[in-house]
């Protein structure tokens, strides 16, 4: 598939990625149908935000049409159903998902670590927002993996 991907600094430019999998059984495969530029992602663009890799696929606003679920998936949510994808990814258990928190989601971050070491504390995952925030591929796709799919907030 294509994508728009980060290269360098002030350089992104539309390359061949694989397909998205499903890697979870909560997870769901988006066709992307609308993607958003937002400002912030002009920090990445200009390279402010640090633990960036070339061929990351950008994007943390997007919206599209659902193509595959995860055997767990539920909550009413079907194949062909349209979305509009938040930018946190949120695991919908953690004690801060519990509590409306999800952008300190507790379990959606692989890379935590790295992230409180760098900014003190961890965010929740982001889409296509640098491997601080968990290194997931972006909305500035054909497609994209959204983990937790029944759990966006």
């Amino acid at each position: 598939m294509k994508a728009n991907c980060w290269i360098a600094p002030n350089n992104v430019a539309v390359e061949e990625v694989p397909d998205p999998q499903i890697l979870n059984p909560r997870d769901a495969i988006v066709r992307i149908t609308s993607s958003a530029i937002c400002g912030s992602d002009l920090h990445l663009l200009q390279g402010y935000i640090p633990a960036m890799k070339k061929g990351d696929v950008l994007g943390h606003e997007f919206m599209g049409e659902i193509v595959e679920l995860g055997k767990d998936v539920r909550d009413g949510l079907h194949i062909g159903d349209r979305v509009v994808i938040p930018f946190p990814i949120a695991c919908g258990d953690c004690s801060s998902c519990q509590r409306g928190l999800y952008s300190i989601c507790e379990n959606s971050n692989p890379n935590a670590a790295i992230a409180e070491l760098a900014m003190g504390h961890s965010p929740a995952g982001v889409f296509g927002y640098s491997h601080l925030m968990g290194g997931y591929a972006g909305g500035q796709a054909q497609y994209a993996r959204v983990p937790f799919a029944t759990s966006a907030p």
